[in-house]
């Protein structure tokens, strides 16, 4: 059996980001990098650049750090939204540049991993190639970094054994592409960000499309120009500008200081009212820029979700003409209601409505946990990914959860009195599954209740198990703005945790209940903020306005100084975060840690 010293699962931005610095830090170790994809990329992987595709980023606010996104090298421009084939290209030089290509092992994929009960841990892991063949791979550490978009759920719709036509995911696009030359008429079910993408792509090449978007369901996803406020601001940087992260009710908001102005804005009445205005004014400045109510037919795709409390179903405009004259031509027609049954070459809604399509396009989102086996059966939980609740557990353990969760609740109303007050987005919500017409084959859909996740800074689980064998970390498990720098600095963290060089360290914790107890609180109470600051993300954290704050809290584990402007209070506060910001993080880290280093 072969044996590595440290294994990634994934080669997305996250995956190769862990396996980098693991190397920075670790740079004797053997480290191997599994994906089942033909490319390194994830969802930019090349059989996922489905047509038109682009990053809801400008140019240099979607590279790593250590990895300037050099227009003259990647052609792309300043004030340009990054092509597909550009990100593409780029994660592949990034792996060239920091010499990965000999550790990545592409269309091999891991579907068990068991932990070892010894002492140092480890495990074994069952790896499946393309051909089919099984392996063993025995890793002494493992990076779990397969994220929150890897496997697709797909729902099994009456009567599309009947249809005739198409039905896929909208992670297959790319192998369907056909269908854009093909169709007469297609239909977008789900009202996310691919939907608008599926949609735009098909109307343009000709295409008329029947856009579904369940009147059960979570609505239409936010969309904004890059643009917003008053002032013309750069939304992206926008939300990483320290002044402005204020606004964000935050459970972690304090690695960095300024705790008092934020217990002035969110403890105090005067700071609500504030507050409450500043969102008002972002949101209604979004909506109006983009003009929802100026036609009957637009107006059906406004959020149903304040600005405020929206998560991942936030995205941009990055298409090269307007996606709204399409509806308001006809050329989309959007239709809130619900699937009843597919016939050959119709589909038909619940209310009567039936019209021609060749294709269904389903944006029908993604299964929660990592799709991976792992073992012994029952270790999920001790590992803090989703999992079927144990309602057989011993009565004092429930107790003991119930009680956990009661405090977290209880801090987080105390501080943050103005999510006790939580949105209705849907009076009629009825998930997905439970449709008529609209069924699963799957076991475990997005729908199905589980557990959310439960890891320590959203990175490692709070069991002493783990703690003390360090050789298991979970990267990428989290979504904002700024996910290249996430993965960048949850790398290194991983980096340092597996090394013992953490400053705030979790695992010092073991045999010492008392230390222990406060770190699974610490957990809960981070985890289950995501309930009341995003009530629509349930099962994996989200920092969409939060980024600054979580990239300061990592920092301070990594015994860093957040605060990282050079010029003073004023550009610390009013000047947003960046990638430029970070481009020396592991220079200061070695220097800071200097012979301490420990394999």
């Amino acid at each position: 059996m072969e044996t590595v010293d440290c294994v990634v699962a994934g080669a997305g931005w996250y995956g190769l980001a862990a396996a980098k610095q693991y190397r920075a830090v670790h740079p004797n170790d053997s480290l191997a990098v599994f994906d089942p994809q033909s490319s390194v990329g994830g969802t930019w992987a090349n059989e996922r650049l489905y047509p038109d595709l682009k990053s809801n980023n400008l140019l240099g606010t979607y590279e790593y750090p250590d990895f300037p996104m050099d227009p003259k090298v990647f052609d792309v421009k300043p004030g340009q939204y990054i092509p597909g084939e550009v990100t593409n290209t780029y994660l592949k030089a990034y792996v060239e540049r920091f010499s990965l290509g000999s550790s990545i092992r592409l269309q091999t994929k891991i579907t068990v991993a068991e932990h070892q009960d010894t002492p140092k841990g480890g495990w074994i892991l069952t790896v499946v190639n393309q051909e089919g063949r099984e392996s063993k791979v025995f890793a002494k550490r493992l990076i779990v970094a397969t994220g929150l978009t890897s496997e697709p759920f797909m729902p099994h719709f009456e009567g599309q054994e009947s249809f005739g036509g198409r039905v896929f995911h909208s992670k297959y696009f790319q192998q369907n592409r056909d269908t854009i030359k093909t169709s007469k008429s297609v239909t977008v079910f789900g009202g996310t960000k691919f939907g608008f993408d599926a949609a735009y792509t098909y109307a343009t090449a000709g295409v008329q499309v029947n856009w579904v978007i369940r009147s059960s369901g979570h609505g239409p996803c936010w969309m904004s120009p890059s643009y917003v406020t008053p002032f013309k601001k750069w939304i992206e940087k926008l939300a990483n500008m320290r002044f402005l992260t204020w606004f964000s009710p935050c459970i972690y908001g304090g690695a960095a200081g300024y705790t008092n102005i934020q217990r002035f804005l969110h403890g105090t009445f005067i700071g609500r009212l504030i507050v409450n205005a500043f969102w008002a004014i972002l949101g209604g400045d979004v909506l109006s820029l983009v003009g929802y109510d100026s036609h009957p037919e637009t107006a059906k795709l406004k959020p149903w979700m304040p600005a405020m409390f929206t998560a991942t179903s936030f995205s941009i405009l990055n298409y090269d003409t307007d996606v709204f004259e399409l509806v308001r031509s006809g050329k989309i027609k959007i239709h809130i209601g619900e699937i009843d049954h597919l016939s050959l070459g119709k589909v038909h809604l619940s209310d009567g409505t039936s019209f021609d399509s060749d294709a269904l396009i389903s944006n029908t989102g993604w299964k929660n946990a990592p799709p991976i086996k792992f073992l012994p059966e029952g270790i999920e939980n001790e590992l803090g990914i989703p999992h079927d609740i144990d309602t057989e557990a011993p009565a004092e353990d429930l107790a003991n959860q119930q009680e956990l969760i009661r405090k977290a609740d209880k801090e987080i109303a105390k501080r943050f009195p103005r999510l006790k007050n939580q949105p209705i987005w849907n009076e009629n919500y009825v998930p997905l599954t439970n449709q008529k017409g609209i069924t699963s084959k799957e076991a475990v859909t997005p729908y199905t209740p589980q557990t959310p996740y439960m890891l320590y800074h959203f990175l490692v689980p709070p069991s002493e198990r783990f703690l003390r064998s360090r050789d298991v970390a979970f990267c990428g498990f989290v979504s904002n703005f700024s996910n290249t720098l996430t993965a960048h600095i949850q790398g290194l963290w991983i980096g340092a945790y597996f090394g013992g060089l953490l400053v705030q360290d979790p695992a010092r914790s073991v045999d010492n209940d008392k230390a222990m107890d406060k770190l699974r609180y610490e957990t809960m109470l981070h985890n289950r903020f995501g309930k009341w600051r995003y009530p629509t993300e349930t099962k994996a954290p989200s920092t969409i306005f939060d980024a600054v704050y979580y990239l300061d809290m990592l920092q301070k584990d990594l015994g860093l100084n957040p605060r990282r402007k050079p010029k003073g209070l004023f550009t610390e506060v009013t000047s947003p975060y960046g990638a430029e910001d970070y481009r020396d993080l592991n220079e200061e880290w070695e220097d800071k840690i200097g012979s301490t280093r420990t394999a």
